[in-house]
């Protein structure tokens, strides 16, 4: 019986590092992704003056 419980015991433990262990993993690709929504408006508008440089360049 004592091994039993310590076997279970054993379990969670393993268990409950592996969860933090991927819930960590998961925390980072979100806070990736964040960083590059955050980026997408600032490249938008970055793209809108080029084209507008380019359009410019054009008709001289």
């Amino acid at each position: 019986m004592i091994g039993t419980s310590a076997g279970s015991f054993g379990g969670i433990i393993t268990a409950s590092k592996l969860t933090s262990y991927r819930i960590q993993q998961l925390e980072k690709k979100v806070d990736r992704h964040n960083r590059f929504a955050e980026k997408m408006p600032v490249i938008a508008e970055q793209i809108k003056v080029l084209e507008h440089r380019v359009d410019n360049l054009e008709t001289k």
